[in-house]
């Protein structure tokens, strides 16, 4: 199909559907994966941190092959169910506190609803819009859905950012179980003499694996979640390492 110069110059005298095509797309923003994505980045990581931390601290103490693997072992179990636990606690609290505005502001929509409306304005007004132009907004988004407009502008309550307890206690326990099987693999796999420093480097590489698709997923910068899971990852297995010598040598 050919246009005229006419229609090439001027984008309103060109069908409906083909301005569409070129000016709407789908747009895909991380924040609606920060749900999951925080549960699932602090279950790997502390899988890694405290089950590697751990097994670095009993290895450094002297002790035998299997009792580091049994220690590892009790650590991954108790922790991804510590995670889940505390997860699930945590944003089922979150939860009740959303459900409880969310009445709360129903009932004063329900009551008050002219001052739910300037409430609104107002907001709109602070964020940039004209007065009269707030007014507009506030009324044709009452008459829509008045309920989740006031969530989303006036509480900050929106469909990405909504607690999910299972979703969360899921997530939390599946990746500490993942994060903590790769220091229990190098104690299987790695010589007795070198359990101590196979175990360290296996969590750190893990460690930066983890940091860089946190960091792609989320959209971030690279370098700094790597800085930030090495450097709390190798403190914490020099904290326990030198604890389990100390004590090891101590006990012995």
């Amino acid at each position: 199909m050919f246009c005229s110069r006419k229609q090439r110059l001027n984008p309103l005298s060109r069908p409906r559907e083909a301005i569409l095509s070129r000016t709407t797309h789908p747009e895909r923003h991380s924040i609606a994966r920060i749900g999951w994505l925080r549960a699932a980045v602090l279950g790997a990581n502390d899988g890694i941190v405290s089950t590697g931390s751990l097994i670095v601290g009993v290895a450094a103490a002297d002790v035998a092959r299997a009792e580091v693997f049994l220690s590892g072992v009790a650590a991954l179990v108790a922790g991804a169910m510590s995670m889940a636990a505390g997860e699930y606690v945590s944003v089922s609290s979150q939860s009740d506190t959303e459900r409880a505005d969310l009445a709360k502001e129903a009932a004063e929509i329900e009551r008050q609803p002219e001052l739910e409306r300037q409430e609104l304005a107002q907001i709109y007004t602070q964020r940039g819009l004209r007065p009269k132009t707030a007014l507009q907004a506030s009324q044709q988004m009452m008459k829509h859905d008045a309920l989740a407009t006031h969530a989303r502008d006036e509480l900050g309550i929106s469909e990405a950012m909504t607690a999910r307890p299972l979703q969360a206690a899921f997530a939390s326990a599946l990746t500490f179980t993942t994060g903590a099987t790769a220091p229990l693999l190098a104690v299987i796999l790695a010589p007795a003499t070198l359990l101590v420093p196979a175990v360290a480097v296996v969590s750190l590489a893990c460690l930066v694996f983890l940091g860089t698709l946190g960091a792609m997923a989320g959209g971030a910068p690279v370098g700094r979640s790597l800085m930030r899971v090495t450097f709390w990852g190798a403190l914490a297995m020099a904290l326990t390492a030198g604890v389990g010598r100390l004590f090891g040598t101590t006990v012995g």
